[in-house]
């Protein structure tokens, strides 16, 4: 077994922060990573070391695989965890780590690569016969060929991108007129975004939900599932809030996908954390997805459901320990939801949004969990993802968890920027939602930005709440001033509200 003693974390935020935390309480020496536009930011004030790696943009610093080896060395680092996003999903830098004597905290490079690439994890898993969609399995770029095996499948089809995730490279494509030009654009994203142009055709399926499976892995051959979780509400194909488990799952069905999930981490033999994605249709029949091979963003939901800490058990598989648990081990406990914060707008399109934070204050109470990467007055930066933090809630039950949810979403305080607080509030309250009739056709089936107008700010309702108490006081029961139409008189507008109208 290799002991780790001393852990370096390749990335920034949220993540950063979060596994720091853990690899403290397994006792490493901690050493943090940051850009010149992160200096001041929080992972960097909790590390024991903290070293520069270059200027603000990603591929400066955080991206400069070579430069974090570097620091690695002149430090004595032993392992590098390298969270999610940036270099998390490099083959490449995994090989350089391995090659450099430090112990990487993951799978495989050769694990990376089969399921780095659609096409080739289609490949891998067919021995195990995994339910995959309907369509090609390999990469074509003749036109004229893609339309008929597209027009074979039946439309409408997704023409996607063999190399990469996110909806990069992705078209729908609803009748053969138009194929040839989505084709076309799909490649020159693929291309743009990935370096590589390679495509293929499948099935679309219609009322899609997004289920995927955590799977965990040891040098031993022992793979287990954690169980699923639903994340079906997104935007922009990108997850915006995720639960587990899923309302929709039956016992028999979970027990099917959790097999499949394992099959296919065993096709490239797995180790480590890893996720396998899962599209389950109206009919509840289930295709393979792809497998991303990387701690999630929303492995939060599985930690609390399960009671394990995941990047504690990445950093023991890393040191070579076996599994200290087997399948019949784990059982589900509670509900777990999780809201992505993001400094993002949902009354335009959810556009990212920039600015300082004038106020941040987080909800506490039972059952809550925030994790992120800011304090109040900090800036947030425009080089990177938009991610403010993750709002995680737990309950003995779905209904109490969403409850929770709801709470922590009114007590947050964010001001200076617009967040997706306020539609995570709408979700929540819509009866798809609460009935788990959703798919992940839900923000364009159920959302108009006009409704989050209709919402008051959490300010506004707490400023309204605070006035109608005071008039009842002071009329001593004989009823709340009122304004013409019977809404309780409001006070001054609060300063988000000035900003928004002053086009902030």
């Amino acid at each position: 077994m290799t002991k780790i003693t001393k852990l370096l974390v390749a990335n920034r935020g949220e993540i950063a922060l979060r596994v720091l935390r853990s690899a403290r309480e397994m006792g490493l020496q901690t050493v943090a990573i940051y850009s010149e536009a992160d200096r001041n930011a929080l992972h960097v004030r909790y590390a024991d070391e903290a070293v520069c790696v270059g200027p603000p943009a990603s591929k400066d610093s955080y991206l400069r695989g070579d430069k974090i080896i570097e620091v690695c060395k002149q430090l004595g680092v032993d392992a590098i965890h390298p969270g999610y996003g940036f270099l998390s999903e490099n083959a490449e830098f995994a090989r350089m780590v391995k090659a450099a004597g430090i112990t990487f905290v993951g799978p495989s490079p050769e694990a990376m690569n089969i399921m780095g690439d659609k096409l080739s994890a289609k490949q891998a898993v067919k021995a195990y016969n995994i339910p995959l969609v309907p369509g090609l399995d390999e990469a074509i770029n003749d036109v004229q060929e893609a339309k008929r095996v597209a027009e074979q499948v039946g439309f409408p089809v997704l023409i996607k991108a063999s190399a990469g995730g996110g909806g990069k490279g992705m078209r729908l494509v609803h009748a053969a007129a138009e194929f040839e030009e989505q084709m076309q654009l799909a490649v020159n994203e693929a291309t743009s975004a990935f370096g590589d142009g390679s495509v293929f055709i499948e099935k679309f399926v219609t009322g899609p939900r997004h289920i995927e499976i955590q799977v965990l892995g040891d040098e031993h051959g022992n793979i287990v599932h954690l169980f699923e979780r639903e994340c079906s509400i997104q935007r922009r194909h990108q997850k915006v809030i995720e639960e587990a488990p899923s309302a929709v799952l039956t016992p028999e069905l979970r027990a099917e996908m959790g097999r499949c999930a394992v099959d296919v981490a065993r096709a490239c033999n797995y180790t480590g954390a890893g996720t396998v994605e899962f599209l389950l249709d109206d009919q509840r029949n289930f295709y393979f997805l792809e497998m991303n091979t990387r701690l999630q963003v929303e492995h939060p939901v599985t930690e609390m459901i399960t009671g394990l800490d995941l990047v504690k058990e990445q950093i023991k598989v890393a040191q070579g320990e076996p599994l200290s648990f087997r399948q019949e081990d784990l059982s589900i406990t509670g509900h777990a939801l999780e809201l992505r914060v993001y400094a993002e707008d949902p009354q335009n399109n959810f556009l990212p949004d920039i600015g300082r934070l004038q106020t941040y204050v987080r909800p506490q109470g039972p059952g809550v969990r925030v994790d992120d990467g800011f304090e109040q007055g900090m800036d947030i930066p425009i080089y990177y993802d938009p991610m403010i933090a993750k709002l995680v809630t737990y309950g003995a039950n779905r209904e109490e968890a969403i409850a929770r949810m709801l709470r922590a979403i009114e007590e947050y305080q964010i001001t200076g920027i617009e967040t997706t607080l306020g539609f995570g509030r709408y979700v929540l309250r819509h009866p798809a939602f609460t009935s788990g009739d959703f798919d992940t056709n839900f923000v364009r089936d159920h959302f108009q930005p006009s409704v989050l107008q209709q919402q008051p700010s959490p300010e506004l309702a707490q400023l309204a709440a605070v006035l109608a108490a005071k008039l009842l006081t002071e009329q001593k029961g004989a009823g709340a001033a009122t304004a013409p139409n019977g809404a309780v008189a409001a006070g001054p507008a609060s300063n988000w509200k000035k900003n928004r109208l002053a086009g902030r």
